[in-house]
Formats: structure tokens, C-alpha cells, sequence
């Protein structure tokens, strides 16, 4: 099966529409997006954005790592990250609005958040020793080219962690899941959020997206290497992690 290049939303005929689409999309649900994360998820977003930064605890921990949270939205995972670390963890995200939401969280937190396209990151070559993207990925216009571009980031021996949506391998599960997320998971997102566009392509997209293997496939052939993957809560979602 031909993976899919990048994002597909509605009507975008390219990747600088399907990019305007998507930056749209998010600013409109910023204001919902913490609520509708915890509520849809029934909670478990927490645990898995914790067990992400335990899973790269070993580069936090370093006085002197540089630490990116890409695709931060409100600030979820870049707190889990800071909360780990002595050190400044930066943030970025292509949304203003969401930005606004997490620059108020970390307020007190020893956390810098800045706008930036993860397609075109302002950033030095090997800048930086961790980069985590959590729900973003799924999101980028065009998966191979935001993959070389965060290695193009990272520093030799440095680290990507991926948290994403994924399908579970279970077929009992995978089709209880399919019926949740594209039947009771729009309603309430677009009644609560008042975007039923918004929670309509969520879900789609997670459909679109390769699965953890592929993925894991996906980043090899982008250039990294030592790249593994662990499948949480029954293969709901996946942790990849790999390496320059």
C-alpha cells in the first residue's frame, strides 16, 4: 500500500494549502483543545505524554542538552518535559492561538515557546539534543520532508521521540476504536469545540497516517538510526524514538 505523502484535508490541493488549513483548524479549537484532549481521551493523554518524557529522561537529565518540544500546542508535554529537567525545555508551534494558550501554562516554568513551521524550523544546523512531537506529526504537510528537516536540527547522537495515534493491532479493539473515533468522537468534539470540521479530519487523519511499523520504516529511511517503537494502551497509541 502507497503511504500517504502528508496531511490531507478537506479541499487541499497542496501542501501550502493543506499547511493554511490545518494552522487554521488548530486556532480555531485552541481554546477547547485542553478540555476535548482529556475528555475524549478519558484521560490516558496524561499518561502518555508522561511516559514520553520518561522514555527520554536520559537526555534530559543532561545539563547542557538543548530540549524541543515541536508541535507544543497548549503545552502539555512541553510541562512533562520541564517537570523532568534542571534546564530550559523550548517550545514551538506554527498556531499563534495555541501558543497563547501554552505561553499562560508555563508561565512560571522554565520553559521558552516561539512560532515556527516544523517544515521550515529557524533553527542552526545540529542545534539541538532532544526533539519530541507529540500528536503533530500526522499533521505536517509532508511526513518525509519534516522528518529530515528535525534531523537536520538534531545534533549527532541526538534523540526524536514520537508520540502518535495509532491503530491497534487487535481487531476487536481496532474496530471499536474505528467506531469511536468516527462516530461518537466528531459529535462531541464539534458540539463542545463548536469546529465539527476539526474533529471530523482529527480522526481521519489518524486513518491516513502509517502505522507504527511503517512509521518506524519511515524514519530509518529518513536518516535515523536505532529507531524502536512501543505500542501504549493496547496499540491505541505509539511512542517511536530514534536516533542521529
Amino acid at each position: 500500500m502507497t503511504l500517504a505523502r502528508g496531511a490531507t484535508p478537506p479541499g487541499a490541493a497542496n501542501e501550502e494549502q493543506a499547511s493554511r488549513w490545518v494552522r487554521g483548524m488548530f486556532g480555531r479549537i485552541a481554546r477547547r483543545y485542553d478540555l476535548l484532549n482529556h475528555l475524549l481521551s478519558f484521560q490516558l493523554d496524561r499518561f502518555w505524554r508522561a511516559r514520553t518524557a520518561q522514555r527520554v529522561s536520559e537526555v534530559l537529565c543532561r545539563p547542557q542538552a538543548r530540549v524541543l518540544d515541536l508541535c507544543c500546542g497548549t503545552g502539555d508535554l512541553l510541562l512533562a518535559l520541564a517537570g523532568r529537567r534542571a534546564g530550559l525545555v523550548y517550545g514551538a508551534d506554527f498556531c499563534h492561538p495555541m501558543l497563547l494558550e501554552a505561553r499562560r501554562k508555563i508561565a512560571r516554568q522554565p520553559a521558552v515557546v516561539f512560532e515556527a513551521d516544523a517544515l521550515r524550523l529557524p533553527l542552526a544546523d545540529a542545534s539541538f539534543d532532544l526533539i519530541t512531537v507529540a500528536f503533530g506529526l500526522r499533521n505536517f504537510a509532508n511526513y518525509r520532508h519534516g522528518l529530515e528537516e528535525l534531523r537536520r536540527v538534531l545534533r549527532p547522537g541526538g534523540m526524536l521521540a514520537i508520540l502518535e495515534f495509532s491503530y491497534p493491532p487487535h481487531r476487536i479493539l481496532a474496530g471499536f476504536y474505528g467506531f469511536y473515533s468516527t462516530r461518537i468522537l466528531p459529535r462531541i468534539g464539534g458540539l463542545i469545540s463548536g469546529a465539527g470540521d476539526a474533529y471530523t479530519y482529527l480522526p481521519a487523519s489518524v486513518g491516513k497516517f502509517p502505522g507504527a511499523e511503517a512509521l518506524a520504516t519511515e524514519m530509518r529511511a529518513a536518516g535515523y538510526s536505532h529507531v524502536e517503537f512501543e505500542r501504549l494502551t493496547f496499540g491505541l497509541v505509539a511512542l517511536h524514538i530514534g536516533r542521529v
